[in-house]
């Protein structure tokens, strides 16, 4: 099993590309990369001493193998004619599908160790409560169960069986309607991952990471890039040079970027909002939940998701998690400086910031709030999934911070997703926004190499490579015709990943079941 590097900094002269960060995202695409192209010269530079300690630590984020099952938020309100539109969640489980693939693979080559270390099955359950809500979520499955994706889905409105999946969920709750959705699902350690995927990607020829290392500056050359590079620990200075460059920083990105002088930098801004989770290691309270319990959204913060309930497995010990908790800042990173978001106003962004200020109010208004909130308050949150908890036995953890790209186009209107920034030339992208995030890293890196490397894909050999990482890389899995094909991948990926449902838990079947309450 390879073990991440020594933090000596290893720096490459003129390698082909260079990125910047060691997350998941710039590790999956750095491996994926030298899978497809072995003769590559490939650099990673990494801020911190130590590796994937920003949005991709374990701490900083819930660890959801997000694939549409439970996120209520990835299947909007319904339609004119009363459904549900799984167009989003449909996508995204395609994407999770890449990202097992690609995992699984690596996995049975040796690259990242046993795969029970980073990733475990564990049941996606998705609960509401009040008749309109219930009624909703029924609807949704009625849509998701159809397709191909979701037969396994389980929909019920009886207590007893909720009490099954979740029994934290269901004790001591008043009466009125419930009901729940649950389908097989994952838990991950985004943050080990990455530090395996970079501790192979350290021991191939021509590869190096330096860590304690700071970009500080981007600069277009002559069909190349030039970056100013300077040690955080000495203050030593170096320049590199480079073909292609990703800027994979998390909130770090958009410094970098601004730095290029690109022009279609230009007005791009970004909205920082930092996290806190709710953390339970009281044994015999995280013994008795073995499931991801997410719920509705609530009015107050519609970009920002639901609060769920998780069992966590984080440095070998079992815990509970509750959040997140959003919060106001000016940082873009956790390890940033108060100063990082008016240090990135400029003339061109400074209209798209204040517009979209004004015109959410009530967003900045909510995250102060939450900021400042009593642990009494929280815990009344964390009641309305688990009514019995007490406050004793749940501390405090600062999350990851996450920074929405603010662009004029958008007017205003902030857009919680995932999407990757290429330059027109193709010769530099960055990764911004936040969820899904770190799930679907893999198909992220997918379309970096089709939007800017295509080269690697050009040739037969380049495709069969991609294929033993990504069987279904260039397939469309939604589709009616491939329901086979998506069956005998995703069994391989789980045999790969040993994905087997825990023995103590109820076992969701392989066909559609609909469980009401006489």
């Amino acid at each position: 099993m390879p073990t991440p590097p020594d933090m000596d900094a290893r720096i490459l002269e003129a390698p082909d590309i260079v990125l910047v960060g060691s997350g998941i995202m710039s590790a999956t695409l750095a491996v994926m990369l030298k899978r497809l192209d072995p003769h590559l010269r490939i650099q990673m530079v990494e801020i911190t001493s130590e590796l994937a300690q920003e949005a991709s630590n374990g701490w900083n984020n819930a660890g959801t193998g997000h694939a549409g099952i439970c996120e209520l938020s990835y299947t909007p309100a319904r339609d004119q004619c009363g459904g549900v539109p799984i167009t989003r969640a449909l996508r995204i489980f395609e994407q999770f599908e890449h990202s097992k693939q690609f995992w699984g693979s690596a996995t049975a080559e040796g690259m990242v160790g046993a795969a029970a270390d980073f990733i475990h099955a564990v049941p996606h359950v998705c609960f509401v409560k009040g008749r309109e809500d219930v009624d909703f979520l029924r609807a949704r499955h009625t849509a998701m169960a159809e397709h191909h994706f979701f037969r396994s889905m389980t929909f019920t409105t009886d207590p007893s069986m909720i009490q099954q999946w979740a029994p934290l969920v269901m004790e001591g709750r008043g009466p009125g309607p419930v009901a729940a959705t649950s389908g097989n699902g994952t838990e991950v350690d985004y943050g080990l991952l990455a530090r395996r995927l970079c501790g192979w990607l350290a021991e191939q020829e021509h590869c190096g990471i330096a860590a304690g290392w700071k970009v500080t500056k981007l600069q277009r050359g002559a069909g190349e890039w030039h970056l100013d590079l300077r040690c955080m620990a000495s203050g030593e200075e170096r320049k590199q040079r480079a073909k292609f460059v990703f800027v994979g920083a998390g909130g770090g990105s958009l410094p970098l970027l601004q730095s290029t002088g690109l022009a279609e930098v230009a007005g791009l801004g970004g909205f920082p909002i930092g996290g806190q989770w709710l953390v339970c290691d009281e044994p015999s309270i995280c013994a008795r939940h073995e499931a991801k319990v997410y719920g509705a959204t609530p009015p107050s913060s519609p970009s920002l998701g639901a609060g769920h309930l998780d069992v966590r497995r984080l440095n070998g010990q079992r815990q509970l998690l509750f959040g997140p908790f959003a919060s106001w800042t000016t940082r873009f990173l956790k390890h940033g400086h108060w100063s990082d978001l008016p240090l990135s106003i400029r003339a061109n962004n400074l209209g798209a910031l204040l517009q979209t200020g004004m015109r959410n109010l009530s967003l900045v208004k909510y995250l102060v709030t939450q900021g400042l909130q009593s642990m009494e308050s929280r815990m009344d949150a964390v009641r309305e999934f688990y009514p019995n908890a007490r406050s004793e036995h749940w501390r405090l953890v600062q999350a990851g911070i996450r920074v929405q790209a603010i662009k004029k186009a958008d007017r205003g209107a902030v857009h919680f997703g995932t999407e990757v920034f290429p330059s027109k030339d193709h010769s530099i992208a960055a990764l911004l926004g936040a969820s899904p995030g770190a799930s679907v890293s893999v198909n992220i890196a997918l379309e970096v190499v089709q939007t800017c490397l295509p080269h690697l894909l050009a040739s037969a050999e380049g495709r069969e490579r991609m294929r033993r990482m990504i069987p279904t890389f260039d397939q469309d899995l939604k589709q009616s015709g491939h329901a086979a094909l998506f069956e005998k991948t995703s069994r391989e990926a789980t045999e790969r990943l040993q994905l087997h449902p825990q023995t103590n838990q109820p076992i969701i079947p392989s066909t559609t079941h609909h469980h009401e309450q006489p």
